[in-house]
């Protein structure tokens, strides 16, 4: 008789939890980090009381933002107590530790191999040769149908009220053919829809002198134009282009280049371009660069070439020094601007900016007003443009599918459209879904209605 055979009991992993605050790098950085801890053998937390250990990527940009990043530290260790923090406020170690003596351990922004070691140190893996722990396509935090694609670190730029510079350092751009690589796999694994992510996307490749590297057999530059158009080439596995869009673009004049390429469908129409405000004194104080007639004349160039770009942007009201007529300046500015999507915020100090020391304090009511009134301008710039797709059929991505309607089975969706950037922009509210429709669907919509800021419509 033949002896039984032993089943081998594979030993339960360590879990992790993962607090990631801040902006879509910081959720780069956590991605990054939970793909290499889940390929060392490492399971997922999706709450604290299962957590061996809770990461938190802390943010760091302005201190409202370390209040935030404070108060997820503290909660992470009333709930769990083995508590490892990483990211921007990391290099603040000394303050998080005054205030959280009991940490494991503070790493640095995309300081992924001590974050990493840190964990190893706290709850050490367990080797497992039997099981296949990581997805061709890496761990991700957004739903599988989009992922951002971050393609550097730090910035060459000394905004007076920015301190990235100094937490991030100066631009480091990853090599051209490691981004294309990643952007394939992403695809390969699901991926929809590409968000391009960096402090500047512009100066993608100007630290390395846009150095060529082989790509499918040609040499491809590490520079802005050369990726978008490699991106473009990108299929999913059912032959279709996934979108590609581009944040954080600054509008240096190679951006002219890229306008083309949306227009042939190879890149997203849209934008973001950070332009902060748009008064010449206040942008000298705020020490960006003060073109912004130029860049009315460029934008008008844009929509000529491409007629559905959609350009968003944000602005800060109430920087040091800004008077009434700085700000009048900036919504005539708007208006002739008729940017798509806007956001808007009130200047805030933040430990260590050059911004906090300059003369001309805005009162925190004046701040308040002004933002106001913005809010108010760029809402009604965004409720007529929306007005005028009513009737109009356009490419949507599902983002979410409801459960049918009780009384007549109806199913409703949200969407996005060409010019929605998630959780940034507005969305398409669908009606009348098929069922079978799942996130990540791209389809044609007709356009039925629309308010200040989404659309409403149904399948086309």
């Amino acid at each position: 008789m033949c002896a039984p055979i032993m089943a081998t009991k594979i030993p339960d992993a360590p879990k992790i939890g993962m607090v990631s605050l801040g902006c879509p790098k910081n959720l780069v950085d956590s991605e990054r980090i939970l793909t290499k801890l889940r390929s060392d053998g490492y399971q997922m937390s999706a709450d604290y009381a299962g957590a061996d250990v809770v990461l938190v990527n802390t943010c760091g940009f302005l201190d409202s933002a370390k209040e935030e990043s404070l108060e997820a530290i503290g909660e992470a260790m009333a709930e769990n107590g083995r508590v490892i923090v990483t990211g921007c406020m990391g290099d603040e170690a000394d303050v998080i530790r005054a205030k959280f003596p009991q940490v494991l351990a503070v790493t640095g922004a995309h300081q992924y191999e001590q974050v990493v070691n840190a964990v190893h140190d706290a709850s050490p893996p367990i080797p497992n040769a039997f099981v296949d722990l990581v997805p061709e396509g890496g761990l991700k935090l957004t739903p599988r149908h989009y992922s951002y694609l971050k393609i550097s670190e730090g910035c060459n730029h000394r905004c007076s009220f920015c301190i990235i510079p100094s937490i991030r350092g100066d631009l480091v751009s990853r090599r051209i053919d490691a981004v294309l690589r990643e952007a394939e796999k992403l695809v390969a694994a699901g991926t929809k829809e590409l968000l391009v992510i960096s402090q500047d996307t512009s100066a993608y490749g100007v630290d390395t002198r846009h150095e060529p590297r082989m790509w499918k057999g040609r040499e491809v530059r590490a520079h802005m134009t050369d990726m978008a158009r490699e991106l473009g080439q990108l299929r999913t596995a059912d032959g279709v282009a996934p979108w590609v869009r581009l944040h954080y673009v600054y509008p240096y004049p190679h951006v002219d280049h890229v306008i083309p390429l949306m227009a042939e469908g190879l890149l997203t129409p849209y934008l973001d371009i950070p332009f902060q405000h748009a008064s010449p004194s206040v942008l000298k104080a705020m020490k960006r660069p003060a073109n912004e007639a130029k860049v009315l004349d460029r934008i008008r160039k844009w929509r000529d070439i491409c007629p559905d770009i959609a350009i968003r942007s944000s602005f800060v009201v109430g920087f040091p020094g800004e008077t009434e007529a700085d700000f009048q300046y900036l919504l005539d500015w708007l208006d002739e601007a008729q940017l798509d999507r806007v956001g808007a915020f009130r200047f805030e100090p933040v430990e260590g900016a050059p911004a906090n020391d300059l003369p001309g304090a805005v009162p925190e009511e004046v701040k308040e007003e002004r933002y106001q009134r913005i809010m108010e301008k760029t809402a009604a710039i965004s409720a007529a443009k929306l007005q005028a797709k009513v009737g109009r059929v356009m490419p949507v991505i599902l983002d979410e599918v409801g459960e049918p309607d009780e009384e007549d089975g109806s199913i409703g969706a949200t969407a996005r459209s060409q010019a929605d950037a998630p959780e940034i922009d507005g969305n398409v509210f669908l009606r009348d879904v098929d069922e079978g429709r799942k996130p990540g669907d791209m389809f044609d919509v007709l356009i039925e209605d629309a308010d200040d800021h989404d659309l409403y419509g149904v399948p086309a």
